[in-house]
């Protein structure tokens, strides 16, 4: 196992900050070493080098942060549901409040998946996406909640409506995200409600 110091983990923050911050500016494709050297601070692309073994890799830090940030993020508020639809309801206005606040990051994000910036494994990456959202369905029906569906692909709905946000952000700035949360809270409701 390797052990890095406070400073090394430091530098490696600073240099995943910076990248996140030029690839929402440039886009994944131009986003160069030279240019997240220059927006870090760095003297040199080569401090990039030390701590990164690539760009495939630094891009990784950067999806496994942001992924990190959105799950603590919304763990606290599924968490704090009382039921399975308040569960469902916090994590559609929760990850919808992440991406309100996060817009940089989640623009750098989006231009990483849309620009192949990371390779998907559908067999390993999937079912870590989609957990929470089937753990709150399987609830549900468990509950009496939720109509009896296949809750793999309807988890997967509800979290690709959601992964679409970002990408109608970008088409329109100015999207009222309050509206999205009340839209997509009634719409999955409705689609679960039981007979």
């Amino acid at each position: 196992m390797q052990v890095r110091s406070f400073t090394a983990e430091a530098r490696r923050a600073q240099i995943v900050g910076a990248a996140i911050e030029v690839i929402a500016e440039v886009g994944y494709p131009q986003a160069s070493f030279a240019r997240i050297a220059e927006r870090a601070g760095l003297s040199s692309t080569r401090l990039i080098s030390y701590h990164f073994a690539g760009k495939q890799e630094l891009i990784q830090e950067v999806v496994a942060q942001l992924y990190g940030e959105i799950g603590e993020f919304m763990t606290g508020r599924v968490t704090a549901a009382g039921t399975p639809t308040e569960a469902l309801h916090a994590y559609i206005e929760g990850y919808i409040e992440f991406v309100t606040a996060h817009r940089t990051q989640m623009k750098a994000l989006l231009s990483i998946f849309l620009n192949g910036g990371l390779e998907w494994d559908p067999q390993t990456q999937e079912p870590v996406v989609l957990s929470p959202v089937e753990r709150i369905l399987t609830d549900g029906q468990s509950a009496g909640e939720f109509r009896e569906c296949d809750v793999r692909i309807v988890a997967a709905t509800i979290q690709r409506s959601l992964d679409g946000i970002p990408l109608m952000l970008e088409a329109h700035p100015d999207l009222d995200l309050a509206t999205c949360a009340r839209e997509l809270v009634t719409l999955f409701d409705r689609a679960l409600r039981p007979s």
